[in-house]
């Protein structure tokens, strides 16, 4: 799996590189992605949120820049797998990020996405 597995780490740095390219972005992107971002909001789907983060990008969250640290990669099936990272964001916080990556037409896409705050106790 070493090749899949490089083609995933890939697209965890893709979507670094891409937070602020909304078409970018979002080419990473299952058509019917569910991502649930830092504050608990959930969106459903591409459109949804290249609309959000088209949005978003015109506020003070533009000047927001995260760096993705990759934990692990899990196979679940071959055409399925679990990525474990750490979001470290410019204002000092971090979160659990984890996607769930799928297969589709050769390519790996983000099909789930969601940030869980982490709490330095």
């Amino acid at each position: 799996m070493n090749t899949e597995t490089a083609a995933i780490e890939q697209v965890v740095r893709d979507a670094e590189e891409l937070q602020s390219d909304v078409d970018g972005f979002t080419g990473l992107l299952a058509k019917n992605v569910s991502l649930v971002n830092f504050g608990g909001v959930r969106l459903q789907g591409r459109d949804q949120v290249r609309e959000v983060m088209t949005k978003a990008l015109e506020t003070p969250l533009k000047d927001v820049i995260t760096r993705n640290e990759l934990l692990n990669v899990t196979f679940l099936r071959e055409d399925v797998a679990l990525a474990n990272l750490i979001k470290h964001v410019s204002d000092g916080r971090r979160g659990a990020l984890t996607f769930v990556l799928v297969k589709n037409d050769g390519r790996w896409l983000i099909a789930l996405a969601q940030t869980t705050p982490v709490v330095d106790s």
